[in-house]
């Protein structure tokens, strides 16, 4: 199982770079975000979430197909849009209404370096744009209201201030009762 990166990593801002060759190092690798976006509840995964600055990404919609997109171009979107709740794995329990094109057609390779061209809507579309996102070095809340995302950008920050001390306090009691059992000995 992978780390996925939290929104306070740099790597999330940074481009990502072309996947050179599709060979087994790559498809471990498919392999491996898909666990992790499973074991995480989610729908889509980019390689940046994971620490690897690849233009690669997994996802499953609402059809119950697992998709691998390397080196994906979006070609055409639509100029309809629609508005839609998003999330990300890399920003825990923070939700915003994004708008974004509802069709998008995108070109890319597959796990066995297939080209290929797909044509998406709903919540497919929605998924590709939010995962292509993060190849850019985007994240969704860059694409909405600016008092959310610094709404959302403080509660995280709050929250990881919070667990870190909850991490701390407790390394301190297991040291402290190693320390107690080992006097004993």
């Amino acid at each position: 199982m992978l780390e996925i990166i939290k929104l306070d990593n740099e790597l999330l801002r940074q481009k990502s770079e072309p996947v050179k060759e599709v060979n087994d190092e790559i498809r471990t690798l498919i392999n491996e975000m898909f666990e992790t976006m499973d074991a995480a509840e989610g729908v889509g995964l980019a390689a940046p979430q994971v620490g690897k600055l690849l233009r690669l990404f997994v996802l499953e919609a609402d059809d119950n197909i697992k998709r691998v997109f390397i080196n994906p171009q979006i070609i055409a979107t639509s100029t309809e849009t629609c508005e839609y709740e998003e999330g990300c794995l890399s920003i825990p329990k923070a939700y915003e209404k994004i708008i974004r094109p509802a069709k998008v057609t995108v070109q890319a390779l597959n796990e066995n370096g297939k080209s290929f061209t797909l044509d998406a809507d709903g919540l497919l579309a929605r998924i590709i744009q939010h995962e292509y996102d993060h190849l850019d070095g985007f994240l969704y809340i860059d694409r909405g209201d600016e008092e959310t995302k610094q709404r959302i950008i403080e509660t995280f920050k709050r929250r990881e201030a919070r667990k870190a001390e909850k991490e701390r306090l407790k390394a301190k009691k297991a040291a402290k009762l190693a320390a107690k059992f080992s006097n004993k000995g």
